[in-house]
């Protein structure tokens, strides 16, 4: 181990090290308040001033990240927030949590990692540890990362550290949080993984090192592609069953009783989320350098991505039977966040849905608890919708509701007794009714 990974090892251990997080969202902000919590200073970075406003003020912009929780931590003067990147330079630890979307054509948009790259390769130090957290191909941090960041004049392995370790962030989730939630770390080299491991090993309950940031890149790869291709195969079952006449949720619950070689997978109105609906098509990509066709995979996004028709399909089957033409029906939309319980919208089926009903000439709205306003969205730059009121009146008057995220504070009983017409696609509503079409 050479002196500066040493000296690096050392700061770590004893928490004297400077931790920078670039990315404050759903990954970022949790990861913060992890190194707080474990005695680190921190510097939070970010381009968005708002979240820099909101922060320095000891204020959360996230549901499950409270600011009454923030201000415990942000107030002990060991965090700030800025968007002054020349202060990388005195981070000894400086971790990226930044999107890594697709663009229209599906293929990995990597702007936000290689401008965030560059950023600190304008400022980067001798003894620094870079780290990638954001989810990307095999050999993102090898051949896109390292490059830029030599550009320097340092080298990587022996003036400064580069490693990555894939987020696990679940929002909303109440049984696993960041620290309780083993930790893959990969390394460029032998001392890179040693000092990425020994920042981990501060703030999470299990560090797993693995031989190279391709394998740590992949992993994150294989556990998100193996949810979607379960979700596809119980989607497209679903749709199988309900031709058949048969309830894939009762079918779900009695395989569920194997005490072994099953595991339940759920289906739904279509993928939510920053990982899943997205993280498959970053292997499809990079698969092509070497001649390969991800048919599996692919197919499991085609059906996953067909269910939002099918929802609209069922609802329009359903309208059509009350008389009623999808032109001009009033239809409420319960949920906008793309799972129970939470704020966030990033790739909502929800929002596909209203804008494929908004096409077919249905007056759409929608109300979610968590989420008072719809709006800045890629795919759908020009929706912009705020939460209506959940009252009885719009229930009664609305010609169809759609249960797109099965929140706990809905009241699904009492909502079914005041709609004419409920498409659930998440099982909320437990009893059989006239009313009540599964989607």
């Amino acid at each position: 181990m050479n002196r500066l990974a040493q000296g690096l090892e050392r700061k770590i251990k004893d928490k004297t090290a400077r931790v920078g997080v670039i990315g404050l969202g759903y990954v970022g902000l949790p990861l913060v308040k992890a190194f707080l919590r474990a005695g680190f200073r921190v510097t939070g970075f970010d381009i968005d001033q708002r979240k820099i406003e909101f922060l320095n003020k000891g204020r959360s912009y996230i549901r499950h990240i409270s600011t009454a929780e923030l201000k415990r931590f942000l107030s002990r003067r060991t965090f700030t927030a800025t968007g002054d990147f020349r202060r990388l330079r005195n981070m000894e630890a400086i971790i990226i949590c930044v999107p890594t979307p697709l663009d229209h054509h599906r293929n990995p948009d990597l702007s936000y990692v290689l401008n965030t790259t560059r950023a600190i390769g304008r400022h980067l130090v001798k003894g620094q540890l870079v780290v990638l957290e954001s989810t990307t191909y095999p050999g993102t941090t090898e051949e896109e990362m390292l490059p830029i960041l030599e550009e320097s004049g340092l080298r990587a392995g022996r003036d400064f550290f580069l490693a990555f370790s894939p987020e696990r962030e679940d929002p909303g989730n109440r049984q696993f949080h960041m620290d309780t939630i083993p930790k893959v770390v990969g390394g460029l080299t032998r001392d890179c993984l040693r000092a990425a491991k020994a920042l981990y090993d501060q703030v999470v309950v299990r560090t797993v090192p693995v031989s190279s940031t391709r394998v740590a890149e992949s992993s994150k790869l294989l556990e998100n592609i193996f949810r979607a291709v379960n979700i596809a195969l119980v989607n497209e079952l679903k749709m199988i069953f309900d031709r058949m006449g048969i309830d894939i949720w009762e079918v779900i619950k009695a395989s569920s009783t194997k005490p072994f070689g099953f595991m339940p997978f759920y289906p739904g109105p279509g993928l939510g989320g920053h990982c899943i609906p997205i993280d498959p098509f970053y292997l499809t990509w990079k698969a092509r350098e070497v001649d390969y066709s991800t048919r599996l995979i692919e197919l499991a996004g085609e059906i996953n991505t067909h269910m939002p028709y099918y929802v609209v399909q069922k609802t329009v089957e359903a309208l059509n039977r009350a008389g009623k033409s999808i032109v001009g029906s009033r239809v409420l939309v319960l949920g906008i966040a793309y799972k129970k319980d939470i704020d966030d919208q990033r790739e909502s089926p929800s929002l596909k849905i209203i804008s494929i009903l908004q096409k077919a000439g249905a007056k759409v709205d929608y109300n979610d608890p968590f989420v008072p306003r719809s709006a800045g969205h890629r795919e759908y730059p020009g929706l912009a919708l705020k939460s209506v009121p959940l009252t009885a009146g719009r229930l009664k008057k609305s010609d169809a509701v759609i249960i797109t995220a099965d929140h706990s504070t809905y009241d699904f009983p009492w909502i079914v007794r005041q709609a004419p017409l409920v498409v659930d696609t998440r099982q909320a509503v437990k009893k059989r009714s006239r009313n009540v079409v599964k989607a």
